[in-house]
C-alpha cells in the first residue's frame, strides 16, 4: 500500500506539462477532494501503521523506552533535515523568483512521525490516543470556526502562516503580504491526527481485527459527510472533515490490501516502492530539479513525448505520458535496488 502510494505520488508531482494536467491528478483549487488529495494523507496513515508494527516488534525485543524514543526523534530530524535539503537544492538548482520554502511534504512527514511515535511509545491506551483525536479535530474546528470565513488568505491558518513564514510560504503575495502553506505550522495539528488514525489501525491490523478497520472506514466518512455541511473538506487547510474522509478511506484501502496481498496472494507489486519509499520521492525530486535547472526538461518533453503523443490527442495526454513513464523509471531503479538487497533509509 505505501509503494502504490508513493507511485501515486511520483505522478502527480511529476506532471510533463503543468499547464496541461489531467484533473484527476490536480489538487483541488479550494473545497473539495480530488484523486490526487488523497495521496498524502494516505502516506502519512501508513506512517502510523509503520510506527505501531514496528514499536510493538522493538518493546517485545525489550527496547528501553527511552532508548526507542531518541531513535523516534532522531529520525524524524533527519527526515525534517532531508526536507529542508532538497527544498534548498531545488532553490538553488532551478531558476525561480520565489524565496526558499522551509515547509514540504518531507518536514511535515518528518514532525509528524516524531509526534506519532512519542505518543505511540509513551501513551499505550487506545482511549486516550481516541481522547487526542477528538480534542485536536473538535478544538482545530472551533479556532477556524470563529477566527473568520474559510476562504483563501482569510483564515486563521493561513494568517498563521502569513506572520510567521511570510515570503517563505509556497503562495504569497508581497502587495498584501498574504501567505499560504499547503505544508503550513497549524494545518499540522490536524495531520498529526493522521498518523494517530494510522497508529489505530496498524493496532488493529496486528490482532486481525479487520472488520473493526471497515467499520471505523465507512463510519468515518459518513461523519465526514455530514460534518462537511460546516465544515468544508480542504486539504490545504487539512480541515478535520478532510482527515476523517481520508483516514477512513486510508481504513477501508488498508482492509482491502490486507485482503488481497495477505489473503488472496495477490503478487506485492508495490513492495519495493515501499521499502525505499523516501529514496524513490527524493531521487524523484532531485532529477526533476536537474532536467529544470539544465533546461533539459523542455527539449525532452517535446521532441518525445509531445512529438509522439501531442495533437490531435488532449493536450494532458503527453503530460500524463511523461508522468507514468517517469514514475515507471524509478519504479524500476528502486527495484533493481530491492532486489539486490540495498535498503537506503534514514
Amino acid at each position: 500500500m505505501r509503494g502504490l502510494t508513493v507511485a501515486a505520488m511520483l505522478v502527480v508531482n511529476d506532471a510533463g506539462d503543468w499547464d496541461h494536467v489531467h484533473p484527476w491528478l490536480e489538487h483541488s483549487a479550494w473545497n473539495g477532494c480530488t484523486f490526487a488529495d488523497y495521496i498524502f494523507p494516505f502516506f502519512l496513515f501508513i506512517v502510523g501503521v509503520s510506527i505501531t508494527l514496528a514499536l510493538d516488534v522493538q518493546l517485545a525485543r525489550g527496547g528501553s523506552p527511552r532508548v526507542i524514543a531518541g531513535k523516534i526523534v532522531w529520525r524524524g530530524a533527519r527526515i525534517v533535515l532531508l526536507g529542508l535539503a532538497l527544498a534548498a537544492f531545488e532553490w538553488w538548482v532551478v531558476p525561480s523568483a520565489h524565496a526558499y520554502r522551509p515547509m514540504g511534504v518531507l518536514q511535515r512527514i518528518g514532525v509528524c512521525y516524531a509526534a506519532g511515535g512519542l505518543i505511540a511509545l509513551y501513551v499505550r491506551d487506545a482511549r486516550i490516543q481516541w481522547a487526542f483525536v477528538a480534542i485536536i479535530l473538535l478544538g482545530y474546528w472551533a479556532a477556524l470556526s470563529a477566527y473568520g470565513p474559510l476562504l483563501p488568505g482569510a483564515n486563521l491558518a493561513d494568517h498563521v502562516d502569513s506572520a510567521i513564514l511570510g515570503k517563505h510560504a509556497y503562495i504569497y503575495d508581497p502587495a498584501t503580504g498574504q501567505g499560504r502553506d499547503p505544508e503550513g505550522l497549524l494545518s499540522t495539528l490536524p495531520a498529526l491526527v493522521t498518523v494517530i488514525l494510522g497508529i489505530r489501525a496498524g493496532d488493529w491490523l496486528r490482532i486481525q481485527r479487520i472488520r473493526a478497520l471497515l467499520q471505523f472506514g465507512v463510519v468515518s466518512m459518513v461523519v465526514a459527510a455530514v460534518w462537511v455541511v460546516v465544515f468544508p473538506i480542504n486539504k490545504q487547510l487539512w480541515t478535520s472533515t478532510f482527515v476523517l474522509w481520508t483516514g477512513g478511506a486510508a481504513m477501508l484501502t488498508l482492509a482491502f490490501a490486507h485482503k488481497a496481498f495477505d489473503t488472496w496472494g495477490w503478487p506485492p507489486f508495490g513492495q519495493s516502492l515501499g521499502i525505499n519509499a523516501i529514496t524513490a520521492y527524493a531521487g524523484a525530486w532531485v532529477a526533476v530539479c536537474v532536467l529544470e535547472g539544465t533546461g533539459a526538461m523542455r527539449p525532452l518533453y517535446n521532441t518525445v513525448f509531445v512529438a509522439s503523443f501531442g495533437p490531435p490527442l488532449p493536450a494532458w495526454v503527453p503530460s500524463l505520458v511523461f508522468a507514468v513513464a517517469f514514475t515507471a523509471v524509478f519504479w524500476l531503479i528502486i527495484r533493481l535496488l530491492t532486489r539486490k538487497g540495498w535498503r537506503i533509509t534514514i
